[in-house]
């Protein structure tokens, strides 16, 4: 999305951020993120209650699709943003902020990577995505995934980030590889990237 280029709101880190609060809302899981040139297309498994009545044996999952254009994204943005202002919702509306604080952090590592479009999927709290990035030949793919536990470190690390300039935070992993073909050892376990 062209529109969130440049401006220090609008950045993956809060537009992932504000998209994830409405996938807990909505109680999804086991989401697919695509960046389009309009917007985003948010795929996930949604608890549907069956006889109106919510217990573990009435609720089944379908699968739902939306589709997100830059005035949706701009709205959860707008409105994710009043909800922090006024404190936290009671743990009854929203049970549990997980794809808020890891779409988050996720942002924050797409913005560290400057990648012209995103693609992200999740599976039981792991991560596999996908990054278009500017290369000398033009465009190339970069992959990385993060595991569950790392997840779960990086959501922990970055409660210490907060309040600090944006300027000032450490990376939360590494940059993906400068060129196609390299392999490496990561140095810091919470990523693994190759080239696609």
């Amino acid at each position: 999305m062209r529109v969130y280029q440049g401006s220090p709101r609008q950045e993956y880190e809060e537009v992932l951020r504000s998209m994830g609060a409405f996938l807990d809302q909505r109680g999804m899981r086991e989401i697919l993120i695509a960046e389009t040139s309009d917007g985003f297309v948010v795929q996930g498994l949604a608890p549907v209650v069956a006889d109106g009545r919510w217990s573990e044996t009435s609720i089944t999952l379908r699968k739902e699709t939306f589709v997100f254009l830059e005035d949706d994204v701009a709205r959860f943005m707008e409105e994710a943003y009043g909800m922090r202002r006024k404190g936290r919702p009671s743990r009854d509306v929203v049970p549990d902020a997980y794809y808020e604080n890891a779409l988050r952090v996720l942002g924050r590592y797409f913005d560290q990577q400057n990648p012209r479009d995103v693609f992200l999927f999740e599976h039981e709290r792991s991560f596999v995505v996908r990054l278009l990035m500017a290369a000398r030949t033009g465009v190339r793919h970069v992959l990385a995934e993060f595991t569950r536990e790392e997840m779960e470190g990086m959501i922990a690390g970055s409660a210490e980030l907060r309040g600090r300039p944006r300027t000032a935070r450490p990376p939360l992993v590494p940059p993906p590889l400068p060129t196609t073909g390299q392999t490496r050892q990561p140095q810091d376990p919470r990523a693994r990237t190759t080239p696609a």
